[in-house]
């Protein structure tokens, strides 16, 4: 069978997100995963300094996993991939318990937030490619009650979504539009970063 992969080793992403790694094999691709140490909250802090809005700071956190893993593995074509959810100015993380997620909800239920998923493909301890995506989502307006179900019925599972949903599941039951590629949704442009692959050579489709 013909070899989709040109690179001598597997590609390696920076986190250990399944979510990621499911679309990356759902492409056809190998993929190795390490997570990359880095302190996202560090990060966010400089950028905060250097006024960074939301799609630069999304980009900014996939440049530095993807530095991080590429300098220990400098002859591997490493992805670092981050994606920051902005509502009005602010941008939020995920929740530490059930009580945060219900008040996450509650912020976004009835009004638009956007999304904006980053990527970077480090070589040689150097960053050769980043691209970036957004989506934009209307929630439904939910009440109490209907907040309470769907964290009942989404699990535990849902606190390691920065939305506190899964649109790929029962989360999709939370909004009234969604515009975006599915898969900037889920966390990781793929089409951008399949072309970029391509201006690679790493990619013989």
């Amino acid at each position: 069978m013909p070899a989709l992969w040109t690179h001598s080793d597997k590609l390696l992403l920076a986190s250990k997100s399944a979510t990621r790694l499911a679309l990356l094999v759902s492409a056809g691709l190998p993929v190795e995963t390490q997570d990359s140490g880095v302190d996202e909250r560090a990060v966010e802090a400089t950028a905060a300094q250097e006024r960074l809005d939301p799609p630069a700071l999304a980009g900014r956190l996939a440049a530095e996993k993807a530095l991080a893993v590429s300098r220990r593995h400098p002859d591997r074509v490493v992805l670092g991939a981050d994606q920051v959810l902005a509502f009005e100015g602010a941008v939020f993380h995920k929740p530490a318990d059930c009580d945060a997620a219900k008040a996450h909800l509650m912020s976004l239920s009835g009004r638009r937030h956007a999304l904006h998923s980053a990527g970077a493909i480090a070589i040689g301890g150097q960053v050769v490619e980043r691209f970036l995506a957004s989506a934009d989502l209307a929630m439904r307006t939910l009440t109490d009650e209907a907040v309470d179900l769907y964290l009942d019925l989404a699990g535990p599972d849902v606190l390691r979504s920065i939305g506190v949903y899964q649109v790929e599941g029962i989360g999709v039951h939370l909004f009234e539009t969604v515009e975006g590629d599915h898969s900037t949704i889920l966390g990781l442009p793929l089409l951008p970063f399949l072309a970029a692959l391509r201006r690679l050579g790493c990619l013989a489709l």
